[in-house]
């Protein structure tokens, strides 16, 4: 049998197609995907059926409809390899960003490094969450500068320790990591200062070294840490998830199982944004994928970041209000608004 020359130029093209489809399924490119990820209710419970948020040693209350928390998923970066074809389908999908790797990942962190960072920022987050709620709710918490750790070959090596906890310099007492900081610069580089600490249940009143900075002032080489005891425990619980971004939405939870009266009047709200110890809420990555997942899974109301209100315009799907929020007061009041029906004249992007 013969092949005709068009038979032979159609079947080494398909040979052709085929082979550069392997290609670029296997070729490695310097980009990450965002997608819209799991949403959680933090009313609700977790993947494990556990609550998001429990609460012990305090009243709850019931509650009801959604405080919904988003999430990004993230396909590539450090130790996850991108192909083409997969960037390339991602592309063309409305609700997923193509990202260079260098620009999502600056520092080029290992796969280690990110799984850590995302941990550390994650509980960070469920603290300031708590904080930030008890705070507005006044409910008092008691906040410790402790010793986190000691540098090599520090002034303070040999006379501070690891977990000791900072009550006064100079015998004025430590409010703040700055407070203790401003306190032992104000000395000449070479005097020693005079700390009281407790340690293993005592106090100890001891007369700590220092040696100048850079910028020829006084320091001892330590981190500091603010360590808050609260008067009752709050877990919060969820698997798999990481980063900051969550922070608003927790303690929004904590709030409504706080306190009497369902916060929601049932009414489905999803919403994003860091938040610190004061309550300030902060901006988040991948907006525009959170909005696509809010929608998905039902919010009908979603409370972004004022900072990341700009990303917002042109990318809110149909049936999803957005609600401008830039502290944990103003959010609270919105969702309020919302649960009596009276939302018409809230701050929008």
């Amino acid at each position: 049998m013969t092949l005709r020359p068009r038979t032979v130029t159609l079947t080494s093209g398909a040979i052709l197609i085929v082979v550069l489809t392997a290609l670029a399924s296997w070729l490695p490119v310097p980009y990450v995907v965002l997608s819209p990820g799991p949403t959680a209710n933090t009313l609700g419970t977790d993947g494990s059926n556990g609550e998001v948020i429990s609460i012990s040693g305090h009243a709850t209350y019931p509650t009801s409809g959604h405080l919904q928390l988003l999430t990004v998923s993230l396909r590539g970066g450090p130790g996850r390899r991108m192909d083409l074809v997969t960037a390339l389908r991602a592309w063309f999908d409305p609700h997923d960003a193509v990202v260079p790797t260098k620009v999502e990942f600056p520092d080029n962190p290992t796969p280690q490094q990110v799984e850590k960072r995302n941990a550390e920022d994650m509980e960070l987050s469920q603290s300031a969450a708590t904080t930030a709620a008890l705070t507005q709710l006044g409910i008092p918490i008691e906040r410790d500068i402790v010793v986190k750790s000691i540098q090599e070959g520090a002034p303070a090596l040999g006379t501070l320790k690891a977990g000791d906890v900072v009550r006064s310099v100079d015998g004025k007492p430590a409010s703040t990591p700055e407070s203790v900081s401003s306190a032992i610069q104000a000395h000449t580089p070479g005097d020693p200062v005079s700390m009281t600490v407790e340690r293993g249940g005592k106090t100890l009143t001891l007369q700590v070294p220092t040696a100048a900075n850079e910028q020829g002032k006084a320091r001892i080489g330590v981190e500091q840490a603010v360590r808050q005891t609260y008067p009752f425990q709050v877990k919060i619980g969820l698997q798999d998830v990481g980063g900051p971004s969550a922070g608003m939405m927790f303690a929004l939870g904590i709030i409504d199982k706080l306190t009497p009266g369902e916060l929601t009047g049932g009414q489905f709200v999803a919403g994003t944004g860091t938040i610190d110890d004061s309550g300030k809420v902060g901006p988040i990555g991948g907006i525009q994928q959170k909005l696509a997942g809010a929608r998905a899974a039902g919010a009908r109301w979603f409370l972004a970041p004022a900072d990341n209100c700009g990303e917002t315009h042109g990318v809110v799907p149909k049936g999803l209000r957005v609600v401008k929020v830039s502290t944990l007061k103003e959010a609270y009041a919105d969702v309020t608004a919302i649960g009596q029906g009276k939302a018409a004249a809230l701050p929008t992007c």
